[in-house]
């Protein structure tokens, strides 16, 4: 077992990774910028270094920084977190040519996984079910309308190294497709150099349904369910919950048998998430992301195991700490993202909290790095909290969901609690009977962002 990781990210996700080494009596290392300096992550920390200056290029995302603070204070592994270099393939192969291990899948897995294409071809040859689609990238618009011919519309055109939601353009006739193409390309160069797309068959109301898997990198894995994560905003996950409201035991049992046997013949080693968009009784295979997901917590309040220590048990060589038998669901889970936004618009809100309390009492956990007196910086994500509650049913949950956002306080910038307390009020929200549409019609219809 290791005797110190460094956490090269910041927030929620840098104090949760504290929290786990301290539990497992591992030292840990808190990495910041100078914007940083006062964060919760490096206050929790037994040591911190500072990497650079605010800006994420110059600071989190600067590999030869990060490397320098592994030498610099003897950490043997480096936890990535979500976002920044959780998924960059060339910062895993510069950590393990240094010596150091990376707590997460190995660079060719991740290499694997970040090109849509590639892990579509990949998905297919585990026997992963798929979205029809584009064999490969489209070159030119001629081709798109040939494609889009044979599959019939809607399509949708997304980028090949897409993220986010960026270069992603639906297509309901020829009509639409020459400028959902142009402008899916031009997206996707300015976003990340790389103008390649391909196309899918568009599905009119499907569900966002990902699989927890978990590989031990010795040719064995599980999986631990699905969460629903529906409710998104310009694809954007706003609120996840586990299990899902739609699925039955019977396709939870099919569809994650079939994602831990594909891990498992994939050698994968750590967590991650294969990703799908569910529509009558169907699922078919998206994306697969190589990391922990910020909606982790529910599946860890429904299986009550920790991801993040298995993560770095799986990375010391350990075995996994469970059997497939032994991950038995108990009651409901739901999360919901709190960002420092001004609704209607979602415009970042930084700035300083006057005062912050948190929501507590049975089944309810705040994952948050926030503090009295903190000044929330311009440069970064928005996300500034993550309330989760567990109930023995999904009724449950939703009332003690209702009453957390009731007790939290954040003072001094505007959140998104708002939302969330008016969409607990719609009966979609209350029966779960939602899709991936479904909050963007509410938003346009409600709030008028």
């Amino acid at each position: 077992m290791f005797d110190k990781i460094l956490i090269a990210n910041r927030g929620e996700i840098a104090l949760r990774v504290i929290r786990a080494c301290r539990e497992m009596g591992i030292h840990s290392v808190a990495v910041h910028s100078t914007a940083d300096a006062d964060a919760m992550h490096v206050r929790m920390a037994d040591e911190s270094v500072c990497i650079g200056p605010p800006s994420g290029a110059q600071s989190y995302l600067s590999i030869p920084a990060i490397i320098s603070a592994c030498e610099v204070t003897g950490a043997q592994a480096i936890h990535p977190g979500y976002g920044f270099l959780s998924e960059n393939a060339n910062f895993v192969q510069i950590v393990e040519d240094h010596g150091i291990t990376f707590i997460g899948p190995s660079a060719e897995h991740i290499r694997q996984m970040g090109d849509k294409i590639t892990a579509k071809e990949t998905a297919k040859a585990l026997g992963i079910p798929c979205v029809p689609g584009s064999d490969g990238g489209v070159p030119d618009v001629e081709t798109a309308k040939q494609v889009a011919a044979d599959m019939g519309y809607p399509v949708i055109i997304k980028a090949t190294a897409g993220g986010g939601g960026r270069g992603m353009k639906v297509a309901k006739t020829e009509a639409d497709l020459v400028q959902a193409f142009q402008t899916a390309r031009s997206e996707s160069k300015a976003a990340f150099g790389n103008d390649e797309v391909y196309m899918e068959k568009y599905l009119q109301k499907p569900r966002h349904i990902e699989i927890q898997v978990f590989g031990d990198g010795k040719g064995g894995g599980v999986h631990l369910g699905e969460r629903d994560c529906s409710l998104q905003r310009r694809h954007q996950k706003v609120f996840e919950e586990a299990p899902g409201p739609s699925i039955t035991a019977e396709e939870r049992a099919r569809i994650g048998e079939i994602c831990a046997n594909a891990i498992g013949k994939m050698g994968y080693s750590g967590a991650g998430t294969v990703e799908f968009l569910y529509e009558d009784g169907e699922f078919y295979f998206i994306e697969m992301n190589t990391r922990l997901q910020v909606e982790h917590p529910v599946t860890e309040a429904i299986f009550g195991q920790d991801l993040v220590r298995e993560q770095i048990r799986v990375a010391s060589g350990l075995p996994l700490s469970f059997t497939q038998d032994e991950l038995v669901i108990n009651g409901h889970a739901i999360e919901v993202r709190i960002n420092a936004e001004k609704l209607p618009n979602f415009s970042p809100c930084p700035g300083k909290i006057t005062a912050f309390h948190a929501p507590g009492g049975l089944g309810v956990r705040m994952d948050s790095a926030l503090y009295d007196g903190y000044s929330i910086p311009p440069y970064y994500d928005s996300l500034i909290g993550k309330l989760i509650v567990h109930g023995r049913d999904r009724d449950e949950a939703l009332a003690r969901l209702s009453r957390s956002l009731g007790e939290l306080i954040v003072d001094g910038i505007d959140t998104t609690v708002p939302l969330f307390h008016a969409l607990l009020q719609e009966k979609a929200v209350q029966t779960g009977d939602y899709n991936i549409h479904w909050l963007e019609k509410w938003l346009e219809a409600n709030l008028q962002g």
